[in-house]
Formats: C-alpha cells, structure tokens, sequence
C-alpha cells in the first residue's frame, strides 16, 4: 500500500482525535488542514506536523496534491465539502451523520456515484473492540438464534461542554448517537423491515431531542435501541460504553460495563474482558470510542487503496440515515 496524501476539514474537537487515528497507519500523510478559522488550523497543523494550513477550502483543493479529503466538520458543510471534493475527482471520506437530511445524503451518494469517486463515511461505532467480539460471539451460534435484543447508550455525561454546537441541532440524540446505535443495530442482526421511535427533551436549553426509544423489526429479532444524554443521576455511568444484551434460544448474551461479555447456556455462564488497545492520545473519557477509530480508518484505508471494500460506504450508510 503505497502513502496516501490527505487533507483534513475541520479542526474541532474531534479532529485531533481522527487525525490521531490517521497518524496510526503507515499508508495516510495529511498534508494540510482547512478551517474556517485559520488559527485553529494553524494550532492543530503545528501540533501534528501538518505542513500548511487553510482558511479557504478551494485555495487548498486547488494547490495540494491530494489522493483524498476527509471532512471532520459540522454536518451542514458536509455536503457542499463532499461535491467540491468529488467535482475534482477526489475520493471523499466523510464524518457521519452523512448529511442532515435524507434527501441530502441520498443526493451526496448520487453525486459521487455519477462521477465515480468513492465516497466513504468514518462511523466508527461499530469498530469497538467489545462490539466486534458481540458480533463474533452472535456469529458463533452459541445462543442459538437471537429472537430479541436491546442495545443501550444511556449517559449522564456532560457531553455539551465538549461539543456545545449539540445544542442547536433539530434533531440531536438521533442524528448524533442514533447514527451510531442504529448502524450497530444493522450490523449485529441486519436490516429492519420496520421500525417504531419515541422522543423526549429533558434539557430545557436545547432545540432537539436528548432521549430516544427505538424498536426495530429485524428478521427474526426484535431489536430495542435506547438512547440518552439527559445529564441525570445514574447509580451505573458507563460513558462511553455501549451495554448490549441478547436473547437466543439456546442462551443469552450481555456485553455489560467494563468490557465484560458473558455468555449463558445450558453448561453455565463464561465471562470474558475484551477491553479497547489503549492510545496515549486517546482522551479517557472517550477511550473505547477513540480506540475504534484506528480500525475503523485501517479500513476505509484498505478501500481507497483498491486492497478491499469499506463496510461503511455511502451506499450503506444510507441505510442507517433512512432509520
């Protein structure tokens, strides 16, 4: 796999993180960085050894040499960031949620499909080391055939102060975390034949909704999807940690806080730890999540690298934006 020469877009809060990530793999080099504020590119482009630094998305697009961008901006740019990198050919890797409509996305995919340009979403989510040992230990068999299952990602974590912009979003938990659950959801027991969702606003200095209830018709399983930043008083914090559970008619299955996944049948309960590989740039807090970001990039890598074929196209994430 030969270097591939990248520029990021955006340098908040989760750039770093994924310029980190990048940082991991020995086929990425990112060249440049854009921002609408320069100093903030500036900073970020000084702390990675990222040689230039924008202001000006075209003035960079027309002056390096790049094999693909990835757009790690707020989701209302990401459209206009995605045509203006596939109208010059180049390959796109974009942070989810795709676009913040339907309709959007469905034309994002559209407009790069047209022009042959891959377009590929960074949904990291599903990469966690624990998430990835449910989805072996479903295809294993060992429970049988999951008739039911609930997947949880409820936080009292103060995850405005790091990312205030939540704030303003019409829809919040649903595009945020939902992209992130939903597309678990699919990829541990396929896709829904139908789905059914109730909101709640606990905030009351936000726009959108910070609690979500969905159930999901997959074949064969009955799926519910809990979801919530309420910032309440929780005896178990797990942040981030997804907690999943699953019934199968030979056994069950949870992945429980701390990693742990055990596993009940006829001949007992097995308990094993599958912990994320710790990154000393990792935030924490985050650990699990920032973990699964190197994976997640390996693989998007392995596609544009014509070496094998992203999980997380466009294609497919097109799917989890329609839930």
């Amino acid at each position: 796999m030969g270097e591939r020469r990248f520029a990021l877009f955006g340098a908040g809060f989760w750039s770093r993180y994924q310029l980190a990530g990048w940082n991991e793999l020995a086929g990425a080099r990112c060249v440049a960085i854009y921002n609408r504020t320069r100093s903030k590119a500036e900073a970020l482009a000084a702390q990675f050894g990222v040689p230039r630094a924008y202001d000006d998305p075209e003035e960079l697009l027309e002056k390096e040499d790049l094999d693909f961008v990835d757009i790690c901006t707020d989701v209302d740019t990401h459209a206009p960031f995605t045509r203006m990198a596939a109208e010059r050919g180049l390959p796109i890797v974009c942070q989810k949620p795709l676009a913040p409509s339907r309709e959007t996305a469905e034309e994002l995919v559209r407009f790069c499909s047209d022009r042959g340009v891959p377009l590929l979403v960074n949904e990291n989510w599903r990469w966690q080391t624990p998430i990835r040992a449910v989805k072996a230990a479903l295809e294993s068999g060992g429970i049988g055939r999951p008739f039911r299952a609930r997947i949880d990602m409820i936080s009292g974590f103060p995850v405005f102060q790091n990312q205030p912009f939540f704030r303003d979003l019409d829809q919040f938990i649903l595009t945020d975390l939902g992209s992130h659950i939903l597309d678990v959801a699919r990829f541990l027991f396929g896709e829904p034949e139908r789905l059914y969702c109730q909101t709640e606003t606990v905030h009351e200095d936000i726009r959108g909704e910070d609690v979500a209830t969905v159930m999901l018709r997959m074949p064969g399983t009955t799926v519910v999807c809990e979801l919530a930043y309420a910032e309440n008083h929780l005896e178990r914090e797990a942040f981030p940690q997804t907690l999943v559970f699953v019934e199968g008619s030979e056994g069950s299955l949870e992945l429980c806080p701390g990693y742990e996944l055990r596993t009940t049948t006829a001949a007992g309960t097995t308990s094993e730890r599958h912990p994320p590989v710790h990154y000393p740039w990792a935030d924490p807090a985050y650990d699990v999540v920032h973990a699964s970001i190197v994976p997640c990039q390996a693989n998007l890598l392995s596609h544009l690298a014509g070496e094998g074929r992203a999980e997380t196209t466009g294609e497919d994430n097109l799917k989890t934006v329609r839930l």
